[in-house]
């Protein structure tokens, strides 16, 4: 025993936040290899190979840290593992938190459940095989309303490694080269565990199969991704997430929907969520003292967050567009007050003396006070920033269908059973 709290002590620098990863780690490992752990006086008893691989993880993540760059095209095998360097983002880098993003509790919570506990806690999770940590989760729901934020902030909170890839990302010109990409996307992914893998409009990478317009290599690259895909299945100890996004679920393929057993809907924001949003999205900004978030809510009925943001930036604009107004008008008080009109040859002519303006000489030194924003700004900006997706358009219809048949809310979540 004082071997390892030399070993931690000398490795961790007497960190209490490196400590924390470590045991956590090595946790992990241990029940990772056995089912039934060895378990003294109700204490987990951590080999010293855990330890000691859990200390070389964290060595290994402090290297990426100082050098990400470089250090991640070290760990690429070949060519095709580092087509993926540029795409790794580490949790640190991501910049995005939960408390980031207003409302979408439902989708927190269901997320924490699903990823974050089980790489905080991994004890809770390591014994039968129906406690295992979920590998694939699908956010489906109208444009605009946070889907991809919330992939970014689930990394930042779970902290793991965040590759976001796209159709594209997957081809290439050569044929046989997608399911190489495939492969090696995988095998890349296994080595900078926990990772989350992001795949952005997931229907136009792993659509239904078998169209008439369907390519050969874009088929055979369906199947190779899905078959890397179960194969993360047999190594739990591997954390890697498949995170898929969609505003339509109903063109993904059978056997896609099948890898994907948690699908959560990301419906647009009602009254009270808009509140929360509108309130991070206007944290910053000058507000008249009695500005009513409520009333602002009420009147953007059919708003996703997207087009909420949207619709602050061209409120803001208001101030903005009549402080340039004034100064115009000022420009021109200022032309008249120092002219003088002379009568020369028949004709009047209007001398304008030249001199400093008072109110541009020193632009350079007063910085413009614009006035605070009030509810009559975003009133007004509602006619030029609408919502963009109507409530009871065909495709919304469809998107509460397909979450009535295979998502997690809809009339099936009323009842304990499925019958």
């Amino acid at each position: 025993m004082s071997k390892l709290v030399r070993i931690v002590q000398v490795d961790v620098q007497g960190r209490f936040f490196k400590a924390e990863k470590v045991v956590g780690w090595a946790k992990n490992h241990c029940l990772s290899l056995s089912l039934v752990p060895s378990i003294k006086a109700g204490r987990l008893c951590v080999p010293r190979e855990s330890l000691e691989i859990a200390i070389s993880r964290l060595k290994e993540q402090e290297t990426l840290t100082k050098k990400p760059s470089q250090n991640l095209k070290n760990l690429a095998k070949d060519e095709y593992e580092t087509n993926f360097v540029s795409a790794v983002v580490p949790p640190g880098e991501i910049g995005v938190k939960f408390d980031d993003i207003g409302a979408l509790e439902e989708v927190k919570k269901a997320l924490n459940e699903l990823v974050i506990l089980p790489m905080r806690r991994p004890e809770l999770f390591s014994h039968g095989n129906l406690l295992r940590p979920c590998k694939g989760i699908l956010l489906f729901g109208p444009p605009g309303t946070g889907k991809t934020l919330m992939a970014k902030a689930l990394a930042t909170e779970a902290g793991a490694n965040f590759i976001s890839i796209t159709g594209s990302t997957l081809t290439s010109k050569w044929f046989g080269d997608a399911e190489k990409l495939t492969k090696a996307l995988f095998s890349f992914a296994s080595k900078l565990a926990p990772v989350i893998i992001f795949v952005d409009e997931v229907d136009s990478l792993l659509g239904a199969r078998g169209g008439a317009f369907e390519h050969e290599a874009t088929r055979r690259m369906r199947n190779e991704f899905m078959a890397a895909w179960d194969g993360l299945r047999t190594k739990d100890s591997q954390r890697i997430l498949i995170l898929g996004a969609t505003n339509r679920p109903f063109d993904l393929d059978d056997a896609v929907i099948r890898r994907l057993p948690r699908r959560i809907y990301v419906d647009l924001p009602d009254a009270e969520n808009r509140v929360k949003i509108l309130r991070i999205f206007l944290a910053q900004e000058n507000l008249e003292p009695e500005f009513h978030f409520e009333k602002l809510a009420e009147a953007t009925e059919g708003y996703s967050g997207s087009d909420l943001k949207n619709l602050c930036i061209a409120a803001a604009y208001r101030p903005v567009q009549e402080l340039l107004e004034e100064e115009k008008k000022l420009a021109k008080v200022y032309i008249l007050m120092s002219s003088t009109v002379v009568f020369w040859n028949g004709c009047i002519i209007l001398v304008v003396h030249l001199s400093m303006d008072p109110a541009e000489g020193d632009s350079n030194d007063v910085v413009p006070v614009l006035r605070p924003l009030n509810l009559d700004d975003f009133i007004q900006s509602k006619a030029k920033v609408g919502p963009s997706v109507a409530y009871d358009a065909t495709s919304q219809n469809e998107l509460r269908k397909w979450n009535e048949q295979y998502g997690e809310g809809g009339s099936r979540k009323k009842s304990p059973f499925g019958f």
